[in-house]
C-alpha cells in the first residue's frame, strides 16, 4: 500500500476511534504530506469538516501552486462539497481508496481535467462497510440523506 493512502487510512482509523466517519484525506506536495485530516464532523458538530476539508485546513494557507502541485489522497470518492475544494484550488490528482460504497463527484473532476485514480483499496471498502452497517443514520447524515 502506498505510505500515503496507509495515512490517510491511519486518519480515517483515529475518527472512528473519536467517535466519528472513518474517512481520512492527507495532501501531498512534493513527496510530503503538508496536510492531513479526517472526517470531524461529529466530534466538532461541524457541518463541513469532512476528510478533504479538515486536510486542507490543516495544511494551512498555501500559495496557489502548491495546491496546483499537489495530490489529494482520500479513502472515499469525494462529494460534492470536497470536490468544490478541489477544484477551486486547482489540486491536479486525487488518489480514491474506493468508490463502492459511495460514488461522489469523479466525473465532475474528470471533466474538469484532475487525474483521478481509484485503487478499490479492501481495506477501505471494509471500513466504510462495517460502519455504514453499525451507523446508518450517522452516514445519511454526513452524505445528506
Amino acid at each position: 500500500m502506498d505510505q500515503f493512502m496507509q495515512t490517510a487510512i491511519d486518519e480515517a482509523l483515529l475518527g472512528r476511534q473519536e467517535g466519528g466517519i472513518p474517512i481520512g484525506s492527507v495532501l501531498v506536495h512534493n513527496g510530503s504530506i503538508i496536510g492531513r485530516g479526517h472526517n470531524r464532523r461529529i466530534q466538532r458538530g461541524s457541518p463541513i469538516l469532512h476528510g478533504e476539508m479538515d486536510a486542507l485546513e490543516n495544511a494551512g494557507r498555501q500559495p496557489a501552486s502548491v495546491y496546483r502541485e499537489s495530490v489529494l489522497y482520500t479513502t472515499l470518492s469525494p462529494c460534492a462539497m470536497c470536490t468544490g475544494a478541489i477544484l477551486l484550488y486547482g489540486i491536479p490528482k486525487v488518489i480514491i481508496g474506493e468508490n463502492k460504497t459511495f460514488l461522489g463527484e469523479e466525473e465532475l473532476l474528470r471533466q474538469r481535467g484532475v487525474d483521478v485514480e481509484v485503487i478499490h483499496s479492501a481495506d477501505c471498502i471494509g471500513m466504510m462497510e462495517s460502519f455504514i452497517r453499525e451507523q446508518p443514520a450517522l452516514w445519511n447524515e454526513d452524505i445528506g440523506e
